[in-house]
């Protein structure tokens, strides 16, 4: 990874083959450490751990953002332009239903983005997003 700082991140799950399931087999995501408790996953890089919390599992409440309703609680990747459309074809083509489906947020405007929101079986909301202008990542005008 470089220089690259990798982020951790630990969420809480109801069912860790479920979790299993969903990040190792759908999302490719290499299983790494585990206990009976939690799993660490390698998602792109970065290191996630599901641990088995059941009451901590909850609906995520939602703002609008560019005309969508997006989950506020939620957490992802941005990945290359091709990396993101081979993910979300192969969600699709799983049936992986979206919470929003995959579309260019932003048009024409700073920060313009790809993007898609998908839920693990936990309920909790992921999001992938792309840009074609790495710059744009953190635009703020065109100036």
């Amino acid at each position: 990874m470089g220089s690259m700082p990798r982020f951790h991140l630990a969420f809480p799950v109801d069912d860790l083959a479920a979790a299993r399931a969903f990040y190792g087999a759908l999302l490719g995501c290499p299983e790494g450490r585990s206990t009976d408790d939690w799993v660490d996953f390698n998602l792109f890089g970065h290191q996630i751990v599901a641990h088995l919390a059941p009451d901590e599992v909850r609906d995520a409440a939602a703002n609008g953002v560019d005309g969508k309703q997006v989950p506020v609680r939620h957490f992802g990747v941005l990945m290359d332009w091709d990396d993101w459309e081979a993910l979300h074809t192969r969600l699709s083509e799983e049936g992986t239903p979206y919470i929003i489906e995959p579309y260019v947020r932003f048009e024409g405007q700073p920060g313009e983005q790809g993007t898609f929101f998908v839920r693990d079986p936990a309920g909790n909301a992921l999001e992938f997003k792309t840009f074609k202008n790495d710059a744009m990542v953190f635009a703020k005008s065109f100036d």
